[in-house]
């Protein structure tokens, strides 16, 4: 079980590769910003991090606005 801003969620294999775990979750290519266990993550670390049983996420979106 992992925590995804807030909200308990099962990884069905017990560990996910983070970029498999954000397409699933619908963010695709969408411009996020990630904090896996309280370390923010720049996207060149996506590919080599693995989201594990126990672990908390924030993922925010990016938006361009005014």
């Amino acid at each position: 079980m992992i925590t995804i801003n807030g909200q308990q969620k099962e990884l069905p294999e017990g560990e996910m590769p983070l970029p498999a775990l954000l397409f699933e979750l619908g963010f695709g290519e969408k411009p996020v910003v990630v904090e896996l266990n309280r370390e923010a993550l720049s996207p060149s670390e996506f590919s080599s991090r693995l989201v594990r049983d126990g672990d908390e996420l924030e993922i925010i979106t990016i938006a361009a606005g005014g």
